[in-house]
């Protein structure tokens, strides 16, 4: 077999060499040859002769079969050849995997050992493994215990921070809590997981917030505790006063976290010293006013007692006189060594204008002044320049308290001479008067340079021994002068005297003038679609009753926003709109209202407690009038009507009643009588109710000093007040919420304690006459 593949081979290889054609020609003449001696054989064998037809026939027979073997051949050689380098192909590929397995082999051989070793150290590993598995079960038990005795100390510490009522927090560097105790979360109305990752921002006013991460930068800055304190809002609206201290904290590393913060709610103890400063000023203030208003009738018993003397007397008579005139003087000495002793500036000042007779009272200061003067033998003359008025409106005491300082001051430091007193008046505005005093003297004068400070409290001209005294006379006078909205001023030359002016501008009344009563019109009104924006629930209540029984509908919005929204030009005829709103002022809406339609606006009217001064302020938003607070039906009426009939009608004269000081009984009688009594008496309920929350909020930021919180509630009770008629509880509100007042510093504690004192006592006798009011009605009826 082997041969024949030999011979195959040398034959494929013979025939590749000589080429196809060279082939097939040899080819071609070996079957022609080879048929010719065939057939030449056969045909001679049978028949003994060849022809040479059997050989052209041989030789057309080898033509005709030579393609086809030719071709038979060469396809088979082709075959073959295709075959051999398949085979060699084949043969290459095996030589290859055959060397790549001796590679792999290798590999595996060095894998395998490796992996013995791998898993011998595998063995060790697990043996290793187990060893700690065994030490890390034992420490797991051991922490297992400690984080249990970890997490009692750690509730048990919780449970400490919360049942304190201290505050407690830590804060990192960042200025985010990272954890507090429950009254801080109790302060700030939020649960624990509202405010850690907070930082002071996100839960304190932006005010507040400041001050706190300005006092965190400072421990950050110092690695020192600080310690402050700070008024706290509680969600209620009531504040409370904290001392706070806040001291960093460090990791073990020594690395700073943050810091931890400590409040002590001290409230109680601020309240107690308020309590001791206006105790103290009180008794500051009392002394100062009790000793210089007894000063005027104290010299009058010491002078006339002195003229007395001067008379004929019997001894008995003498004896009682001097023992008298011995007291008033000892008494005089005694007033001025309490002034000397307490050495506390005068701060309550109250200025009560009334009716006063100007003649009188300068007639009675020139009699105590002559008798003042002639005690030390000099002369006081009285110079009058133009018509002094015979009634005037001013504060009579304090008027006279200013001259008879200034004077008393003059004679004390006129040895000889005497006192020039002048009074000028002239006309100032309509129906007032400017009045001009001018006291001179010719005493001992005061240095240039020192009188600019001649009016500071217990100032004295130093290096002058005849300059005796407090020092506290003339500041006395500058603050009620400057109370009186007056003007004093000085003009002095040492050695030469000086020359007090005081300048006041005072109304003056005609001596026949009467008060006039004028009754209130009824007046046709078409019936209104008014839209009332008020947000306090009892004036809501009080304006929709009488606005409703005057004929009208009314449309309630309770902040600047819902009336925005429920406004439409056709479907209102007028709005009223309250000034002070919690979230945006009445000029605020009307102006909002007029860029929004500007050509399609019912009448605005402003209604407030507070009436601007300026009426163009309110036509300067479009508001074409103004009503104040309370509502009174003389007002609402007579606004209406100038806005829709064209007819302005006067406003009903107040009843003298005795409860007059206390109840407005106009509005309490229009009222009643448009809604009814029993509607007057759930308002007064309402207002009862009420008042409780009003006065906390109102005395929480009293203890504060946040004076725009006072402000904000003491118009909640002046509006509350007015609307059900209490006038005193409204004044005195009035004066809380108006911190432009003169003294409003000095005078706020008194005003929230008489409103807290009196509130419920005038509520009674608002009833008392409610009761009455329906008792009249009972009888009417029967």
């Amino acid at each position: 077999m082997r041969q024949i593949k030999t011979w195959v081979q040398l034959y494929v290889d013979w025939i590749t060499r000589i080429g196809i054609i060279r082939f097939s020609l040899l080819l071609a003449f070996c079957i022609i040859s080879i048929a010719v001696v065939i057939q030449g054989t056969i045909t001679l064998l049978l028949r003994g002769v060849v022809d040479v037809v059997d050989l052209v026939r041989s030789v057309f027979f080898g033509l005709l079969v030579t393609p086809w073997a030719a071709y038979f051949l060469t396809a088979v050689i082709d075959e073959l050849e295709d075959s051999r380098r398949r085979l060699t192909d084949m043969v290459h590929k095996l030589q290859v995997m055959r060397e790549r397995d001796q590679a792999l082999n290798l590999r595996l051989r060095s894998n395998i050992s490796q992996l013995n070793n791998q898993i011998e150290e595998t063995r060790r590993a697990e043996a290793a493994r187990l060893r700690v598995l065994s030490e890390l079960e034992a420490e797991a038990i051991q922490r297992e215990k400690a984080q249990k005795e970890l997490e009692e100390q750690s509730v048990l510490l919780r449970s400490f921070l919360d049942s304190s009522p201290d505050l407690v927090f830590y804060r990192n560097e960042r200025e985010e809590f990272l954890s507090c105790n429950k009254a801080l979360e109790t302060m700030l109305g939020r649960g624990r997981n509202e405010i850690i990752g907070r930082t002071p921002y996100g839960l304190y006013e932006p005010q507040m917030a400041e001050q706190i991460i300005s006092r965190d930068r400072d421990v950050f800055e110092t690695n020192q505790p600080v310690t402050y304190e700070l008024w706290f809002p509680y969600p209620d609206g009531r504040r409370a006063c904290f001392e706070m201290r806040q001291v960093p904290f460090f990791a073990a590393n020594g690395e700073r976290l943050g810091l931890v913060g400590f409040g002590r709610d001290i409230t109680e103890h601020k309240r107690y010293q308020d309590e001791l400063e206006k105790a103290s000023q009180d008794k500051t203030t009392f002394i100062s006013t009790i000793s210089h208003e007894l000063r005027t009738p104290l010299n009058g018993v010491v002078g006339l007692s002195h003229i007395l003397l001067d008379t004929p007397l019997n001894d008995l008579q003498r004896q009682y006189l001097n023992t008298i005139h011995l007291s008033a003087v000892t008494l005089g000495n005694i007033f001025n060594d309490i002034i000397d002793l307490d050495k506390i500036e005068r701060r309550r000042l109250k200025i009560a204008n009334s009716k006063i007779d100007l003649r009188l009272l300068l007639s009675d200061l020139q009699t105590l002044s002559t008798l003042m003067v002639e005690a030390k033998g000099l002369y006081l003359h009285f110079d009058i320049d133009g018509d002094v008025p015979h009634w005037i409106v001013a504060d009579g005491t304090r008027l006279r308290q200013i001259l008879w300082n200034v004077l008393s001051n003059a004679v004390k430091f006129t040895a000889e001479g005497g006192i020039t007193f002048g009074v000028q008046v002239s006309p100032s505005a309509e129906n007032k008067v400017h009045l001009r005093f001018d006291i001179e003297d010719t005493g001992i004068g005061i240095p240039e340079h020192e009188q600019e400070n001649i009016f500071a409290m217990y100032y004295q001209v130093p290096g002058t021994r005849r300059a005796v005294g407090t020092g506290i006379g003339l500041a006395i006078t500058k603050q009620l002068v400057d109370a009186m909205d007056g003007m004093i001023h000085v003009d002095s030359e040492l050695g030469h005297g000086s020359c007090f002016t005081i300048e006041l501008d005072v109304a003056v009344l005609p001596d026949d003038q009467i008060d006039e009563t004028e009754e209130l019109l009824a007046q046709e009104l078409p019936a209104l679609r008014i839209l009332l924006v008020e947000d306090i629930a009892l004036n809501v209540t009080v304006a929709t009753a009488m606005l409703n029984k005057l004929g009208h509908q009314v449309d309630v919005a309770m902040c600047g926003a819902e009336a925005l929204d429920k406004f439409m030009p056709d479907r209102y005829d007028l709005v009223l709109l309250d000034i002070q709103l919690p979230d945006m002022t009445g000029f605020d809406i009307a102006d909002e209202l007029h860029r929004r339609y500007p050509e399609q606006l019912p009448p605005l009217v402003a209604l407030t407690a507070n009436l601007v001064n300026d009426p163009r302020q309110y036509r300067q938003h479009g508001m074409q009038s103004v009503i104040g607070k309370p509502l009174a039906l003389g007002n609402l009426r007579k606004t209406l009507n100038e806005l829709f009939v064209g007819c302005a009608l006067p406003i009903a004269p107040v009843v003298d009643t005795q409860e007059k000081h206390l109840l407005d009984i106009t509005f309490l009688q229009d009222f009643t009588s448009v809604v009814g009594c029993d509607v007057m008496a759930s308002a007064i309920d309402l207002f009862e109710q009420s008042m409780p929350e009003y006065l906390n909020i109102l005395n929480s930021a009293l203890m504060a000093k946040d004076k725009q919180g006072v402000v904000e509630e003491a118009h909640k009770i002046k509006s509350a007040a007015g609307a059900v008629g209490l006038k005193r509880i409204y004044q005195l509100a009035q004066q809380a919420q108006s911190p432009d007042l003169p003294a409003w510093q000095e005078n706020i504690h008194d005003w929230v304690d008489s409103i807290s004192a009196e509130y419920q006592g005038d509520l009674e006798r608002l009833r008392e006459w409610l009761q009455l009011q329906r008792s009249q009605v009972d009888g009417l009826q029967g």
